[in-house]
């Protein structure tokens, strides 16, 4: 399965490379405001450090998050074999900017006390200390390793109707806000090896990306490693509500997988390359 996950995400990736090449000029863009804002907050003098240090998460977090929303549901549309484009980018955007913006400040708000937290235990001369910095290195793990799955889940939740959510554009934002959020841990939770696996991958194109400035591979492709890699994992769980009595050990990916790999079709890279020589 994670070896289908692998060429899926690269062969999406590939088809549609002007997008992500566009989507990730956008990130470029906002990581550049982004790293602006703390040089602003030096002028700030009479803010309190500790609430300077936190708006300035706040902000920078609010801005990246705002716009991966509305990325992600792109990256979704991709993933789903669709073609979405600019038109579609700015409905994401005014779908998706509240729900971003909540789960921004809650990332805020758990960067910053892990940020005082840790080193304050880790100062500690008593046994206690270490044993709660290792505690909260262990929950930022787990946090980080969880909220990957946080905006594919968003945007497949929000646009995808044979999802099993609420998707009525009337149900209340924070309502659906809670639900994505518990269905991330259960996801981690209930996959940790696979989880994991993708937060691996996550940081090999992020350290790939850096060789050309986020330009390519980019975090445009991050997000459909991540939206491939929950698309493919749901298939877990519709064939678990179809067989309840199943092992939930033993999942038949060869048979689940068949469509996907039908419509991603067999592919090489000389034929990537070189399309005429097929």
């Amino acid at each position: 399965m994670f070896g289908f996950l692998i060429k899926k995400a690269f062969f999406d990736m590939w088809d549609n490379l002007f997008r992500v090449i566009l989507l990730n000029l956008g990130f470029i863009g906002v990581l550049g405001i982004a790293v602006s804002i703390p040089y602003v907050g030096r002028y700030l003098t009479f803010v309190p450090q500790a609430l300077l240090l936190f708006l300035m998460i706040a902000v920078s977090l609010g801005l990246f998050f705002v716009f991966c929303g509305a990325a992600s549901g792109v990256a979704m549309g991709i993933a789903d074999y669709e073609e979405p484009g600019f038109k579609e980018f700015f409905r994401y955007l005014k779908q998706t900017y509240r729900a971003s913006l909540i789960f921004a400040l809650i990332n805020a708000g758990v960067f910053f006390l892990l940020s005082l937290a840790m080193p304050f235990y880790l100062s500690m001369k008593s046994i206690v200390g270490p044993l709660a910095f290792a505690f909260l290195f262990w929950l930022g793990v787990i946090w980080v390793a969880s909220i990957q799955f946080y905006f594919p889940l968003q945007s497949q939740s929000r646009f995808d109707p044979s999802m099993r959510v609420d998707t009525d554009p009337k149900v209340e934002r924070g309502s659906l806000l809670k639900k994505n959020i518990k269905k991330i841990f259960l996801i981690f939770f209930d996959n940790t090896g696979f989880c994991v696996g993708v937060s691996l991958g996550t940081a090999l194109i992020f350290a790939l990306s850096t060789f050309t400035a986020l330009m390519l591979p980019g975090i445009a492709t991050i997000l459909i490693w991540v939206n491939v890699a929950l698309k493919l994992r749901l298939l877990k769980y519709d064939y678990l509500e179809e067989h309840p009595e199943a092992n939930r050990k033993k999942i038949p990916w060869s048979a689940l997988l068949v469509e996907e790999r039908e419509r991603v079709g067999k592919r090489s890279l000389k034929g990537m390359i070189f399309p005429w020589k097929e």
